[in-house]
């Protein structure tokens, strides 16, 4: 990563900021000392976050992590909000060209107060994103609605953790919490749909521990995300593995489930259904493994035809497309984080088909989880995390 480049680009941004909110707030002098120290520190911070924070984290190392990740997030926020600001002030200055001059006084007033509007909201927003992207994720809880399912299976539960991002500032209690919520559930098994880390083996093992005690009735599976292949996916498939949870790389296993009551009749236990539950490797992972090219076709291959449903882990929401063909009936993903925090939600759609919660394509329902943590700034705004805990009915 080139350094110079890096330190500039953000410069630049920070100053712009700066250059157009300080005008406004030039009755404030203090205000605007206090604007422009803030500035400049973020625009030092936030790229010596992204170029320590793959680094052994010693507590000056964590510390400066923490702050630039901060920063990115409110100066994301900043800078877009600094963007809305200039458009209704353009909007503003077309409508006073047409009036002849006679609203200065309020656009003047408008320049001002929207120019303490702007830190005062990113602000706001960042706070309220921090508290809500490092609490424990709430429960979210999906009927899914397949036709044709034996009643053994309905009621079938499922519990989907996604996009936790073990890393720089998630660490073991966040984890911990996050599996102590999975099991007060009593799911009938555990999906990881990818990107459960953001970091080596090396650096996250002991953080990651707590996926170990993960209970459900079936087990625990998991598929690889684009953020496993960023940290080195086979010592993490292997690690994982290790630890008891079943990696599923364009593979699939058949549960045989039986919800443990008798017949209607109460004369003879019901006959156990099938379940395939298939998963594949990311969307992308070909592009650093060929040999781990997403193939939900091959995931199925030698699954008995009769069995009573399909269900594939995939990562992004993108392998859709391919599912619906391959047959399956509910494919539950994430990848997306639901966009984490505005406005970037609205941006999602232009990368994958679905942001947030259940769809339909043709005859497969998919799933999209929007993130049981985070990636980078401490921040959910607008958007918050969730534990999935999906229950299969009969349609």
């Amino acid at each position: 990563m080139l350094l110079a480049p890096l330190f500039f680009v953000s410069l630049l941004l920070h100053g712009w900021v700066g250059w157009r909110l300080a005008p406004g707030l030039a009755a404030f002098a203090p205000a605007v000392a206090v604007l422009w120290l803030l500035l400049g520190l973020s625009s030092v911070l936030m790229p010596m976050s992204l170029l320590i924070r793959r680094k052994a984290q010693g507590p000056l190392q964590q510390l400066l992590t923490w702050l630039g990740l901060l920063c990115m997030g409110l100066f994301s926020t900043l800078f877009v909000l600094t963007l809305l600001r200039d458009a209704l002030l353009l909007l503003a200055w077309g409508a006073l060209a047409q009036s002849g001059g006679l609203a200065s006084q309020a656009l003047d007033a408008f320049r001002v107060w929207s120019a303490v509007a702007v830190p005062s909201l990113a602000l706001t927003s960042t706070v309220w994103g921090f508290w809500n992207a490092r609490r424990t994720a709430q429960v979210v809880r999906v009927d899914v609605p397949i036709a044709g399912l034996p009643a053994v299976l309905h009621g079938f539960t499922v519990a989907q953790i996604s996009d936790i991002h073990v890393g720089p500032t998630i660490r073991h209690g966040y984890l911990q919490r996050i599996v102590a919520r999975v099991n007060a559930l009593g799911a009938d098994m555990v999906a990881i749909t990818g990107d459960l880390v953001d970091g080596g083996v090396a650096d996250l093992q002991r953080h990651v521990a707590p996926i170990a005690g993960l209970t459900s009735k079936h087990g625990t599976f998991f598929v690889t995300g684009n953020h496993e292949y960023y940290s080195g996916a086979h010592a993490w498939i292997d690690e994982l593995r290790r630890l008891g949870v079943k990696v599923l790389m364009n593979e699939h296993v058949v549960l045989q489930h039986d919800s443990g009551h008798g017949a209607v009749d109460g004369s003879a236990p019901r006959v156990p259904g099938e379940i395939v539950v298939a998963g594949v490797a990311d969307y992308s992972a070909h592009h650093f493994d060929e040999a781990h090219r997403s193939d939900p076709q091959a995931a199925l291959a030698g699954a008995p035809a009769a069995a009573s449903m399909r269900l594939l882990l995939a990562h992004q929401p993108r392998s859709a497309a391919a599912a619906s063909g391959a047959g399956f009936e509910l494919q539950l993903s994430g990848h997306t984080h639901g966009g984490q925090f505005w406005p970037w939600m609205h941006f999602v759609k232009f990368q994958q088909p679905f942001t947030a919660g259940l769809h339909r394509v043709k005859n497969l329902w998919v799933y999209t989880n929007r993130g049981t943590g985070y990636w980078g700034p401490p921040k959910r705004f607008g958007v918050p995390s969730e534990i999935t805990h999906l229950r299969l009915i009969s349609a």
